[in-house]
């Protein structure tokens, strides 16, 4: 099995990273960085302004840029993996 390299990557301004590279359309609706999520692959309460970024050097596009869990590299749980905190109650 082959492994992937990724490289974590430096944001500055994370509420307008978040919004340009929204991954659910324009970036209208993107979260606002203190909400609170639960990530399916570690099942930690996260807060989104503590994303991680990372740069996956054998994607099909190597400039993409994936929006992690703060818990990554250890969770390889991305943005599409948060459920609201409340989701299950």
């Amino acid at each position: 099995m082959k492994r992937h390299f990724m490289k974590e990557v430096f944001v500055a301004d994370k509420q307008k990273f978040l919004t340009e590279n929204w991954p659910f359309g324009d970036g209208e609706g993107a979260y606002e960085l203190t909400k609170k999520f639960r990530c399916l692959h570690c099942g930690e309460v996260i807060t989104v302004g503590d994303y991680k970024v990372f740069k996956d050097a054998d994607a099909v596009d190597p400039n993409f840029l994936n929006i992690c869990c703060p818990n990554a590299p250890e969770c390889d749980g991305t943005i599409i993996d948060w459920i609201d905190v409340d989701a299950n109650r």
